[in-house]
């Protein structure tokens, strides 16, 4: 593969805590004989990294810092189509000296709660929905973002929800974005403007929950690069303008039994099926204590507010999307929960993970829900997220069931992570104060 499309370089990545991609490059012929002998590492030390790229303050890895050895999946390798040399990325799993995967890399939690699943036999489907702002380059960070200029040479100044003419404003970046995704075999689907200013949705195609991660963490660094390519940043902070609304990774999921291949969770009448009410039984239990997997950064509540299309509680309901989790209209093979509490700003190893554990247990469990909400969840209930992250924080070390099913080692080490960056937080004067 490799020798076909000249391939000069490969970059190893691996996605840490924050879903940054770490890693290294090498060229090719150092990368293919770096497989045969086991020369692939990087230090163990990439998973205590906080987002700003300081170590965070914990016991849960050794001051060693004890090298992993990098396992290349061959089916994510791709051309990265940004650069002009011929290279080529490719995600990695790491295993220690013995080859068992290390426990608390993101994308090893994931496999995990497939591995979960699949001794049920059961096989989740997922369909990610990823929301970003566009905006002019800030270089100084004390100043607030400002939306960028398309086409017209002028900056949006209200809200163009479902414009056409508001995303053509900047076709020439989203044409480099669908022919940067083709080159990866990411399968993106439709494109909208979303509520906010410069603010843009992208779906994904449906499919196996770790071959959409990996298409999610690939994506944000594909919009970034085609971005700077027009002289413009792309974000996926949860909440980067005042006063507008935040960006979500909705999560569309599905249970389907690996052996008929049949949707779990409606019956062939099109009836909900016990099976999908525990699963809503379970997101509603467990989601405020998965909570900082999927909003993790102070800056993640200030999207989960009233009013500006996010979610503030854990309730569900059809067609109503005002509520944690909405249901689709669909028919019976396309049963789903639209999960809309997750920030763009997750890491999509653990987003997913977290939602499909909160749903398993519910499963496993036989949870029951509450009564669909009809009407406005806003007006009529209080919040039951978590409002900010250490109280998120404090919930998820102490579930019992969310430790035993992500692991002891994990959930000490990410809640120490995210611990440091509060802390860090705390030592910052803001402009507005």
């Amino acid at each position: 593969w490799l020798k076909e499309r000249r391939i000069t370089e490969v970059e190893l990545l691996v996605p840490d805590m924050a879903g940054i991609a770490r890693g290294k490059i090498l060229p090719t012929s150092k990368f293919l004989a770096g497989l045969d002998n086991d020369t692939l590492r990087l230090p163990e030390s990439v998973f205590g990294q906080m987002v700003t790229g300081a170590d965070a303050d914990t016991e849960a890895l050794t001051y060693q810092a004890p090298d992993m050895i990098l396992a290349p999946d061959a089916d994510t390798i791709c051309v990265v189509p940004w650069y002009r040399e011929p290279t080529a990325q490719v995600v990695c799993d790491c295993v220690d000296r013995s080859g068992k995967p290390v426990p608390v890399a993101p994308r090893q939690i994931l496999k995990n709660i497939l591995a979960r699943y699949a001794e049920k036999s059961w096989r989740p489907v997922i369909a990610p929905e990823l929301e970003f702002f566009l905006s002019q380059k800030n270089i100084d960070p004390d100043y607030p973002l400002l939306p960028p200029a398309g086409k017209s040479g002028r900056p949006q100044t209200g809200r163009q929800a479902y414009s056409i003419d508001a995303v053509n404003e900047f076709d020439p970046l989203f044409e480099d974005v669908y022919d940067y995704c083709e080159a990866q075999e990411i399968g993106i689907d439709s494109l909208i403007h979303e509520e906010g200013v410069a603010q843009v949705e992208i779906n994904f195609y449906h499919g196996d929950p770790l071959e959409l991660a990996d298409q999610v963490f690939l994506f944000k660094r594909t919009v970034r690069q085609a971005a700077l390519r027009h002289d413009i940043y792309a974000t996926f902070m949860a909440k980067p303008y005042e006063q507008e609304p935040g960006s979500a990774m909705h999560l569309h999921q599905s249970i389907v039994d690996a052996r008929t291949g049949r949707n779990v969770f409606a019956t062939r009448g099109g009836k909900d099926t016990r099976q999908f009410m525990a699963y809503i039984g379970g997101l509603q239990r467990f989601l405020p204590a998965a909570m900082p997997l999927i909003a993790p950064y102070v800056n993640s509540y200030r999207r989960l507010v009233r009013f500006l299309s996010a979610p503030v509680n854990t309730h569900w309901g059809h067609e109503n999307r005002t509520v944690g989790l909405r249901i689709p209209e669909s028919e019976a093979k396309n049963r789903r929960i639209e999960n809309r509490v997750p920030g763009a700003d997750a890491n999509p190893y653990l987003a997913i993970a977290g939602s499909l554990a909160c749903g398993y247990l519910g499963m496993t469990q036989n949870l029951a829900p509450t009564k669909p909400m009809e009407g406005n969840a806003y007006d009529s209930m209080r919040y039951q997220l978590p409002r900010h992250l250490l109280d998120a924080l404090s919930r998820f070390r102490n579930s019992q069931d969310l430790r035993e099913l992500l692991g002891e080692g994990f959930v000490d080490l990410y809640s120490d992570v995210k611990a440091s960056e509060h802390d860090a937080y705390q030592q910052v004067i803001s402009p507005w104060e």
